[in-house]
């Protein structure tokens, strides 16, 4: 997978942060195939170390580290990057997949999990931090009564002042936004803004709604439609 930077093609970079041995052999032999730039490592404190050199478009998070676990080493990332990561956690603690999605991971996988079904979430996650030109329609300014969107530049801004968004927060408001007044359930949401067909949890859209809510002013131009999902209302 090739990454945009002007005119230049290069790899795009993948970090896996693990602790375990055969998920590095496993996963950074499939991310070899793929022809990503990877590097790894095995702690906390390396791998928070690694992310700021390393510079990836992508990190791989598990929430079991030695030397700082990764809910901590995410909310050092947070105050850095809007780094898209996708966060590896075990099957059984859900307390820690709704904590890493609300200290700010953009996704999660539960362990085990299938290597290729991870490949199919970086290719995803890589379409939408590099899309190919969109036609005009869809990159035209979105102007509401308090909310503005310049999807090309992809920059938020309410009463005229510049919002700070992550990639899926962006997506995820700007999907609302462009089907303003029509509500969209929660599956449409995962399809439309994740791009695959998402088997996990769709409470990972309800908190990264709620990460948006706050960010706009905890207004009410996000609704939502009990039992259904979310409508975008700002006239």
């Amino acid at each position: 997978m090739l990454m945009n930077e002007g005119r230049k093609l290069s790899p795009a970079k993948i970090l896996l942060i693990d602790d375990e041995i055969s998920i590095h052999t496993v996963v950074t032999a499939y991310l070899k195939a793929e022809g990503y730039e990877y590097q790894s490592a095995m702690d906390g404190p390396s791998g928070l170390a690694m992310a700021r050199s390393f510079k990836p478009d992508i990190i791989i998070l598990d929430v079991m580290l030695p030397g700082m676990d990764g809910i901590e080493l995410l909310a050092h990332l947070r105050r850095e990057s809007n780094v898209y990561v996708i966060m590896l956690t075990a099957r059984s603690e859900e307390t820690d997949k709704i904590v890493g999605l609300s200290v700010g991971a953009d996704d999660y996988l539960t362990k085990p999990f299938s290597p290729r079904e991870l490949m199919a979430r970086i290719k995803a996650a890589l379409r939408r931090l590099n899309p190919p030109p969109a036609a005009t329609s869809e990159t035209a300014m979105l102007n509401f009564a308090h909310v503005r969107i310049d999807p090309s530049a992809r920059r938020v801004w309410v009463n005229n002042t510049l919002i700070d968004l992550t990639t899926v927060e962006f997506d995820l408001l700007l999907t609302l936004a462009q089907h303003h007044g029509r509500v969209l359930s929660r599956e449409q949401l995962l399809e439309k803004v994740w791009g695959y067909d998402y088997y996990g949890d769709t409470r990972v859209v309800d908190v990264h709604i709620g990460h948006i809510r706050q960010k706009l002013g905890n207004n009410t131009w996000i609704e939502t439609v009990r039992g259904v999902g979310y409508r975008f209302e700002d006239n």
